[in-house]
């Protein structure tokens, strides 16, 4: 059996055991400097044989002022982060460089039924930065709570605030840029599906004007730069909570499940993944995409299990989490990091056609 850990084994021990400085004993476990080789093993053997296990890691944490941990804030329940492919490369994006500190992540739900739920939860948690990752309104009362407590915060434009560093999409201008390319292939009777819009709101059609009191920042831009090509009597719904495929195949239904005269001809979509839901709701009731329907998403995520490849806005999920990553690290190093606006990319796929096709 191992040795069991002693309760009053120290490091203080472990150097007198194997007759090293402490500070030898130091460098040994935390590998920040040059030891012998025999030195470093006797080192390990004396520790092996007095149980310890090493030095506590919150001591350790609380000496360096900090506690190992960036929270991550996402919208709604957590699992929806796992649920999304365009939240988990921006995830991955964003742990891969945190893993070099070395630092944690920890997920953090915001409810967006009780937003004081948030404060209940960070304030009991220590804390070296926070992240806001993925989509969110654009007011959170974290923001005041973790400014006083001088924690950095890094979001992706959301929420909008000088003290939060952002890493930038201009949403409006991707979302007319990817309904220009749609009108330019000829397609007029053109529908949207938006993720939702602000908290509570059902799913179905948008209303024309949406209250300021509270948006999801991403949703609302997209919405205005679709309205910038189409204008504001284009037809809108709006997904409700936890916008994914199955509310996209909804909104998909209820958007062509019509006569042809008066169903659209092209539907932009404000992810991929609602996207494919609509791909499928077509093809449920009869439609050929591109054929009869054209259909673009946003975001530039692989879906390996559609059929097609979507037309989308790739906007470079894992490359936004990396870059995530290192404002929170700059931060952390006491720079101040400045807030960046990256581009997006229009990748035509096999889900556009122009209209009217050949031969009508």
């Amino acid at each position: 059996m191992p040795p069991q850990r002693q309760a009053s084994s120290t490091l203080r021990d472990v150097a007198e055991r194997a007759h090293v400085s402490l500070s030898t004993a130091s460098l040994v476990f935390s590998g920040k400097g040059p030891v012998a080789t025999e030195t470093a093993e006797r080192v390990r053997a004396a520790a092996a044989e007095l149980g310890y296990l090493g030095p506590n890691p919150l001591a350790s944490s609380l000496r360096q002022g900090r506690s190992g941990v960036v929270g991550v804030v996402v919208e709604g329940r957590v699992r929806h982060a796992f649920q999304d492919p365009f939240a988990v490369s921006v995830l991955d994006g964003l742990a891969e460089v945190l893993d070099t500190i070395p630092t944690g992540l920890l997920l953090v739900g915001q409810s967006p039924d009780d937003p004081d739920a948030l404060l209940r939860q960070l304030g009991g948690l220590a804390l070296d930065a926070v992240v806001f990752a993925l989509c969110g309104l654009d007011r959170s009362p974290a923001v005041d709570y973790l400014a006083a407590r001088r924690v950095p915060m890094v979001g992706t434009s959301a929420p909008v605030d000088r003290r939060v560093t952002q890493v930038r999409v201009d949403e409006r201008a991707a979302g007319a840029t990817i309904a220009r390319y749609v009108h330019d292939l000829g397609h007029r009777r053109v529908a949207h599906v938006a993720m939702q819009l602000t908290p509570g709101s059902p799913a179905g059609p948008a209303p024309r004007a949406v209250p300021r009191s509270a948006r999801y920042v991403a949703a609302f831009a997209r919405l205005r730069g679709f309205r910038d090509v189409f204008g504001p009597a284009a037809e809108v719904v709006q997904t409700g909570d936890g916008p994914g495929f199955e509310e996209g195949r909804a909104a998909g239904r209820a958007l062509l499940d019509r006569p042809r005269s008066e169903r659209p001809t092209a539907i932009v979509a404000q992810s991929d993944v609602i996207a494919a839901g609509v791909v499928l709701a077509a093809e449920e009731l009869g439609l050929q995409v591109p054929e009869e329907l054209s259909v673009t998403g946003f975001d530039g995520v692989r879906l390996p299990w559609l059929a097609h490849r979507l037309t989308t806005m790739d906007q470079h999920g894992h490359d936004k989490g990396r870059l995530l990553g290192t404002l929170v690290k700059q931060a952390l190093d006491g720079t101040r990091p400045r807030s960046r606006t990256e581009p997006v990319e229009l990748r035509e796929g096999t889900t556009t056609a122009p209209w009217p096709p050949a031969g009508r």
